[in-house]
């Protein structure tokens, strides 16, 4: 079994590096060929893929479970 803190911080790592991949992603698109109308619906995508990540983290980590 995984002790909290060291899947607290394999979390935050992982999470860390979702997040950053996903920005870069949409700001390299918005920045490209694609332009601020033509990324605008990928921005909402990747921010509600961010929200469900940092939703994710706390659920698995922080949230105090049933068990």
């Amino acid at each position: 079994m995984i002790s909290k803190r060291t899947k607290m911080i394999t979390a935050a790592i992982g999470t860390f590096f979702l997040l950053i991949f996903v920005l870069g992603l949409a700001e390299s698109i918005t920045a490209g060929f694609a332009g601020f109308k033509g990324g605008l619906p990928f921005w909402v995508i990747a921010l509600t893929v961010m929200a469900m990540a940092l939703y994710d983290f706390y659920d698995e980590t922080v949230r105090k479970s049933k068990d």
